[in-house]
This record gives structure tokens, sequence and C-alpha cells, in this order.
């Protein structure tokens, strides 16, 4: 597991499984038990707390990474690897996760 790898979670019910981006930085992923992700959704708001992925990317469809809505959750229920995020992606994603905390 690696920062900025796109990997399944099951969410709690009434939610789904579903992709995520893993944002936890990669020193620190050994020793944590739990990780920070941000969900990506297929309902795309268009605003500069979302990153949009797409085929290119590696996904099914056009989606966005969601920065509004990152949660930390258990390390043992990330799932398997669906693709990894270019380093321009990357780049956008802090710019959104700037944004969606304010900085």
């Amino acid at each position: 597991m690696k920062r900025g790898e796109v990997r399944w979670y099951k969410f709690e019910n009434p939610d789904k499984k579903r992709p995520v981006v893993i944002l936890t930085r990669d020193s620190a992923l050994k020793f944590l038990g739990e990780v920070t992700i941000a969900p990506i959704t297929s309902t795309i708001r268009d605003i500069p707390s979302e990153v949009i992925l797409n085929i290119d990317d590696g996904m099914k469809h056009e989606c966005v990474i969601n920065l509004d809505h990152i949660q930390t959750v258990s390390k043992a229920k990330i799932g398997s690897l669906i693709t990894k995020l270019s380093s321009n992606k990357m780049n956008d994603l802090q710019l959104a996760l700037n944004f969606a905390l304010g900085f």
C-alpha cells in the first residue's frame, strides 16, 4: 500500500464498496493501523475540492476524488489495488486538498 494508490474500500451501511485514494504518507504507512483516504465518486460537482479521474487514469468511467470527505479508516479494511495516480494527478490532489482544508 502506498500514497496515491486507488484501492477498494467497503464503507459502513448504507454506503457501498467504492474506490478510495490513499493519502497517508508512505513513511508512516508501515507503522500505522489506520490510513487516511479520500473517497471516489461518480457524483461530479465541478468544484475545486475534487480531482477528476477517467479511463486514462485507470478508472472504468469518469469520476472524482472528493477531498471534502477525507477520513481515517482501518488499514486492514483496505482492499485490492485498482490503479496508481500519476504525478500530475497527485499535484492536482494536493491543490484540491489545500482548498478543501482552507490552506
